[in-house]
């Protein structure tokens, strides 16, 4: 039963004293300092410190006094709290309450802005460290009443729109008064994401990296500001520098955009807590590893309804898997000793967030660790503990009076507190008008029973053994009864209104005929049950047990991590892509990751044989050119240089296109940026190591590179008419791109070179530029380029700009016209990773051959194949293959190609590529001919870790049916017991390629995810 919010004397007493200096002009100016005190109750003055039978003591919007030897002032209000508990109120630090939001930018105008279009700010849109949640409210009391009732009394409130989105506020839900009177703090927090303001077009950023790029140079162009480098006013970065102090709140969400959070603040020193979204529990090492603490909303996953088999094939085994872990992911951040908070955010509604709490309880997070999160750690990371978080004397009259224990699922808050003003949920007392009664009217006679909880009480009436359906409301003391017919052909209700006093109820009845007449309900006595003991004995919740979670948590992923193992390829054909060229019936033996011996009829002592006969065993295929693994955008086209961003800020170690492309064979892949721009981002070299973190699979010491374009895709010429407003507008104007950028590298680093020496005329500090640095990169050979290429002007239009400025173009990718001008490549030394048979699928590729492979490698270029498809690199071993047919390249040349020729392109042949006594073990076995469109991959080996097993695949397919079937009937038995639940969802998990704009691509390959 719900009431409204109080007494007047609660209105007055406790607010009009945080307005005392302030006139009064529409009446007589009172104050009331009234004392209230709760006594004989269980009082949580801590998470971990209660105190039984004890009072509170209040005055005004403080609390005086706490514990069992309270002195009560004479006059004051006394509560009796005798079987209640209090606890104090919780706090929420993750909010957008109360924010008074913008108008947003109107659509249809698809013209993208690429300059911002304020003055005296930073030179970006989505960078508003200057906005004040503070100076924005419209105190929203339906949304403080809904947050009241899950038992919050303070929030942390801020607009959650921008990269950098400004700084937050706390204050209280308190309904009376004003902003002044529920502000604690004005400025608590400063807050970041990872996405886009709502209220802005300007184009940049339009990917993850974009924006983890955008962020690290604020850093940097906010500490050169605030030492006075600047000739200009920012008010963005002043802003930025004034709330560096305040707690910095992190927006990442998922768990690997968490520890992507992480690592810019180890970059720049700084400690974020990070908002989570609750799936920490599947990278709990890395989590822990960060040492931050987070934010976890308690929104917990409805079942899909799976009654339909075939929308039910639409969900994945991992979402499936992820209803039945989610509720286990703060027990285990809690045995991992990972400081959290919670919070409301992301619920659809806020009446689930205690039953939700409740659930992780039964789920195994301990009750005080679920205190903690909700009162003193929140207090303290914002500083305020010495006026929130816990009931002391001092501290705000903050407090919640709950029917019992918080955490039982019959619990109810009956009061939550604000600054020292009642606000009233349910009755702290109410009746119980439980029982059994002898009802009587119009001369029929019923048993009524009255059972349920005190708030929501309900009834049924029984005559001649016959059960008559019965609603009841009680809102004391009145009651109302509706009693239906027996007659289901007709609906004929009797109904009952009257009091309830002493055990009796009685009032006026309206029959069916609409005659009146009167009604009795007079309670009988209470029987006296015998005693059970096992009826005493509390029933415990039934857990599920917990879906072990694999690495990565989705379909084919591992119970453990693969480890390293000695391993010994018996008597098989051995490729090794060196000048021994192909053994026959040949061992090799892997040992802590490396190749230790090649040889016939090596010993096998300690080692794991694997029999090789019929078999070929080669060297990992190498993908120079992959768009795999990568999260949230793989081109950032919000400008005509990206050189700021890199890909090794966004592998995504979870992509299912990882475990198909070691099942073709592929054990590493050179990640590359789009082709939207001329400059484009810095690469990432990984290797395929299926179940580790983005940060395990870089191969950290190899050659750095950096995606450049060329054609059709900078140009816009394929974007739309709507969107060709960013220069370059044409090839000559792709050629002064590179003319502005690298003659503005050099007059950068003469200018540092000219401040660091002291002989400068200029000494103030010139500003540092993440995109200067990386060019100056390649100008120092530190940097390699790959180059987007089709036609034979640009690629040698490219090769005379790299030779003026002195350093050589080290890859052209695609070079679909490279046998046009191969002698010139192979001149300036370029090497040329191809297609083996794409060509006229868009028109600057109409000259394009199949031959063209074969011309290059004839003409002295060091030429690759490459994939640039998730699909395409599943099966590069037959690309290669394709060019023993076109141009009749030799078969050991042609799986050269995948193999050791990518390597030495990407500079990393001392590695891989070949097998080598000294290289790392990455290795596979073959079914047949590496070559050949029958043969399978078997195994595929990284570093000596078997992370490809055909033999076990068969397994895995039979353990993800099986799981799936039972996850089905778990989700039928979820709805059949009237759980909410949810229609299925296909998971979109599409693939990118040059030319894909944004951070989400189409195409998807749900069933396996």
């Amino acid at each position: 039963m719900r009431y409204l919010s109080l007494l007047l004397v609660f209105l007055l007493s406790f607010n009009i004293q945080a307005q005392e200096y302030f006139p009064k002009n529409d009446g007589v100016k009172q104050s009331f300092k009234n004392f209230t005190a709760f006594t004989n109750a269980t009082i949580y003055v801590s998470a971990t410190q209660k105190i039984e039978k004890a009072t509170l003591l209040i005055k005004e919007n403080k609390i005086v006094e706490v514990g069992t030897n309270v002195s009560i002032p004479k006059g004051a209000t006394i509560i009796d709290a005798t079987g209640k508990t209090i606890y104090p109120s919780f706090i929420e630090l993750y909010s957008e309450f109360g924010i008074n939001k913008p108008t947003p930018r109107p659509n249809g105008n698809f013209t993208p802005q690429y300059d911002t279009n304020r003055e005296g700010y930073y030179w970006n849109d989505h960078i508003k460290p200057e906005y004040n949640a503070y100076e924005n409210l419209s105190y929203d009391s339906k949304a403080a009443g809904n947050l009241r009732e899950a038992g919050f009394g303070t929030i942390l409130s801020h607009h959650n729109d921008g990269v950098i989105a400004g700084t937050g506020l706390l204050w209280t839900l308190n309904d009376f008064g004003t902003n002044a009177d529920r502000m604690i703090k004005d400025k608590v927090s400063q807050h970041f994401t990872f996405s886009r303001s709502k209220f802005t077009k300007q184009s940049y950023p339009s990917s993850l990296m974009g924006s983890m790029a955008l962020i690290r140079q604020v850093y940097h162009d906010a500490k050169w500001y605030a030492q006075g480098n600047a000739t200009n006013k920012d008010l963005s970065l002043e802003a930025f520098n004034a709330n560096k102090s305040l707690l910095q709140i992190f927006n990442a969400g998922d768990k690997l955009n968490a520890l992507r959070a992480d690592k810019l603040a180890d970059e720049f020193g700084v400690k974020y807590l990070i908002k989570g979204s609750g799936n920490e529990f599947e990278r709990i090492d890395e989590i822990k590893k960060t040492g931050a603490t987070f934010i976890i909303p308690l929104n917990f996953p409805d079942a899909y309804d799976v009654s339909d088999p075939y929308l039910a094939q639409q969900v994945s085994l991992s979402d499936m898997k992820f209803w039945n872990q989610a509720p286990f992911n703060l027990k285990i951040l809690a045995e991992n000793n990972v400081p959290f908070v919670l919070s409301t955010t992301d619920l659809k509604d806020t009446k689930s967030f205690l039953s939700n709490l409740r659930k992780a309880v039964t789920y195994g997070l301990p009750k005080d660790k679920a205190l903690l999160a909700l009162t003193e750690n929140p207090a303290k990371l914002v500083n305020q503990f010495d006026k929130v978080g816990s009931i002391s004397k001092g501290k705000l009259a903050n407090f919640i009076i709950v029917s019992g224990d918080i955490f039982e699922d019959k619990s109810n808050i009956l009061e939550n507190w604000v600054q020292g003003t009642r606000n009233i949920i349910d009755k702290i007392n109410p009746t119980d008008i439980r029982g059994t009664y002898d009802l009587v009217f119009d001369n029929h006679k019923f048993e009524l029973k009255i059972e349920g909880e005190t708030s929501k009480f309900e009834a049924k009436a029984v005559k001649d053994s016959i059960n008559f359906g019965t609603k009841i409301q009680f809102n004391d003391p009145w009651v109302n009864l509706v009693i239906k017919n027996q007659d289901t052909t007709k609906a004929n209700f009797v109904r009952l209104s009257g009091t309830f006093v002493n055990d009796m109820m009685q009032g006026k009845a309206v029959l069916e005929n609409g005659n009146e007449t009167s009604w009795t309900a007079t309670k009988r006595a209470t029987e006296v049950k015998e005693d059970k003991k096992k009826d005493d004995k509390k029933a415990e919740p039934k857990v599920p047990s917990m879906y072990a979670v694999t690495y990565p948590n989705i379909s084919f992923g591992t119970a453990e991590k693969p480890k390293q193992e000695t391993i010994l390829f018996k008597n098989t054909t051995v490729w090794t892509g060196e000048k021994e060229g192909i053994l026959k019936e040949t061992d090799v033996l892997i040992q802590n990751g490396k190749i230790v011996k090649i040889g016939k009829n090596l010993p096998s002592t300690g080692a794991k044989v694997i029999d090789g006969t019929g078999k070929h065993l080669t060297a990992g295929i190498i993908d120079e050119h992959s768009h795999i693994a990568i999260s949230n955008g793989v081109n950032e086209g919000g400008q005509n240089s990206s050189a700021e961003v890199t890909i090794e800020d966004v592998v995504n170690s979870d992509d299912i296109n990882i475990y198909r492309n070691l099942a073709g064979g592929v054990t590493s892949a050179n990640l590359l940026h789009g082709s939207a721009n001329p400059i484009g981002g810095r690469a990432a070299f990984i290797k395929l190591k299926w179940g580790y973190s983005p940060d395990d699979m870089l191969v950290k010491d190899a050659p750095k590179y950096i995606k450049f374009a060329l054609g059709e895709n900078v140009k816009q010429s394929n974007w739309g008419d709507f969107a060709r407003n960013r220069f370059p507008q044409s090839r000559m104007g792709v050629e002064q791109v590179y003319e502005d950028y690298f003659t503005r590298a050099i007059e950068y680093k003469n200018e540092w070179d000219a401040y660091k020496s002291g002989k400068g005329k200029n000494k103030v500090m010139p500003r540092f530029d993440i995109e200067m640095e990386v060019i100056n990169e390649i100008l120092a050979k530190q940097r390699f380029i790959t180059c987007h290429s089709y036609v034979q002007s640009e690629i040698n239009m490219l090769m005379k700009l790299a030779e003026r400025y002195g350093f050589k173009i080290q890859t052209f990718t695609h070079i679909l016209e490279g046998y046009k001008l191969a002698d010139k490549m192979s001149a300036h030394g370029v090497a040329g990773s191809t297609f083996a048979d794409w060509w006229a699928y868009k028109y600057e590729v109409n000259d394009a051959i199949p031959y063209n492979a074969s011309i290059m490698m004839n003409e002295g270029v060091k030429v690759s194949i490459n994939s640039d498809d998730a699909e395409m690199s599943r099966r590069l071993n037959q690309e290669a293959a394709k060019t023993v047919k076109y141009g009749n390249v030799s078969e050991e040349e042609a799986w050269n190609f995948v193999t050791l020729n990518p390597a030495k392109i990407l500079q990393v042949d001392n590695k891989v590529g070949s097998i080598k006594v000294g290289k790392d073990a990455d290795v596979v076995l073959w079914s047949d001919s590496p070559l050949s469109i029958y043969t399978r991959a078997e195994k595929t080996l990284v570093d000596g870790i078997i992370f490809y097993d055909l033999e076990k695949e068969k397994e895995t397919l039979a353990l993800i049916q099986k799981e799936r079937a039972e996850l089905i009937n778990f989700m039928l038995d979820a709805k059949n017991k009237g759980m909410k639940t949810q229609l299925p969802k296909k998971k979109e998990n599409g693939h990118y390629h040059c030319d894909t704009l944004g951070e989400y691509c189409k195409e998807s390959h749900y069933k396996y995810n």
